[in-house]
């Protein structure tokens, strides 16, 4: 092959799958995916910080002493795990773990970085979610509707999947650091990483 048709093969950007393949317009469909999910775990993450007071008050932001955790798990009304996720809400290990993750995977997807660390997280965090909301039960342990509209498929399986879709399909290679992240030696010698 010349230079000419190697540059000219390089530039197109098709990535070849079994049975499909992965054009330009799909890659950058895949990359406003990113960097829009991520963006949804960056803001969590600012506004439980900093209450800008869309969910989270000013009086009860993380930097004015607020718990990130403890309404949410407190509030948890419904499942097996209800007493494990009452007896962790506002424990200061909970708080800086949901609030790392939440930093970790949004920084990750916006940027493109470690996708598969990010992909795990994701999945980790939401079935997490998920098990506190518990969507299989109709009502919650006082008789009230739990306003669960699907028992399996909810927003917090949607994200997995999307996380998982993201790192499976190198989504951070286009309009993120994907490829410059790969090519860093730690990352090429622990690929987990990439």
């Amino acid at each position: 092959m010349t230079t000419i048709g190697r540059s000219h093969a390089a530039h197109l950007e098709h990535v070849e799958a079994p049975g499909s393949v992965l054009t330009t317009t799909a890659a950058r469909a895949l990359a406003v995916l990113r960097i829009s999910t991520g963006f949804v775990f960056l803001w969590a993450f600012l506004d439980k910080t900093f209450g800008f007071g869309y969910a989270t008050p000013s009086a009860r932001a993380w930097v004015n002493g607020g718990s990130p955790t403890k309404g949410f798990l407190s509030a948890v009304e419904v499942g097996p795990f209800q007493d494990f996720f009452h007896s962790i809400a506002g424990d200061p290990w909970a708080d800086w773990a949901f609030m790392l993750g939440l930093l970790g995977i949004g920084v990750a997807l916006i940027l493109g970085i470690g996708m598969r660390v990010a992909a795990a997280a994701t999945t980790v965090m939401m079935a997490m979610m998920w098990a506190a909301e518990w969507p299989l039960a109709q009502h919650t342990s006082t008789g009230e509707p739990s306003g669960s509209t699907n028992p399996i498929t909810d927003y917090h399986v949607i994200y997995a999947i999307g996380a998982i879709v993201l790192a499976a399909t190198h989504a951070g290679h286009t309009w993120g650091l994907g490829r410059a992240w790969g090519r860093l030696p730690f990352v090429q010698k622990h690929p987990w990483l990439s």
